[in-house]
């Protein structure tokens, strides 16, 4: 049972860029996704702390979904308080993501061959040892 590999098994260098760009793409996704949820516990301590001053009868308002509803501070400070006990998991779960994620990148790197250098700096030159008909993939970032 002979398998046709020659196309399955080879990939361009574009397809090789194009995936690694990919998962550089997941990669910083995830990476501001922690920082907008940092910055929402962050919020939900300053309201806390504030609310926690305030006459629980006291009315205040509470974004849902784009609606600015009415409501009691008796309302809404247990919604926040649980909302900021839940915060620090899901950081902590994309954090771990954000791990899996170099990994996989590392692995993709190591797999494809890919070299990374930066469009300020110059290529250094191979060692004298390696073949010049060894192939490699050179990534160049800006910036």
């Amino acid at each position: 049972m002979a398998k046709n590999t020659s196309k399955v098994g080879k990939k361009t260098n574009e397809e090789i860029f194009a995936g690694f760009q990919t998962l550089r793409n997941e990669q910083r996704q995830l990476g501001s996704k922690i920082s907008e949820l940092q910055m929402e516990l962050n919020e939900h301590k300053i309201v806390i702390e504030t609310l926690r001053g305030v006459e629980l009868t006291r009315k205040c308002f509470r974004m849902f979904g784009g609606v600015l509803v009415e409501r009691t501070v008796a309302e809404v400070l247990p919604e926040l308080i649980s909302n900021y006990e839940q915060l620090p998991k899901a950081i902590q779960s994309l954090e771990d993501q954000l791990t899996q994620k170099g990994e996989e990148i590392n692995k993709y790197i190591e797999e494809h061959d890919i070299r990374i250098q930066r469009a300020d700096r110059t290529m250094p030159e191979p060692p004298p040892e390696q073949s010049t008909s060894t192939k490699s993939n050179v990534l160049v970032a800006s910036g």
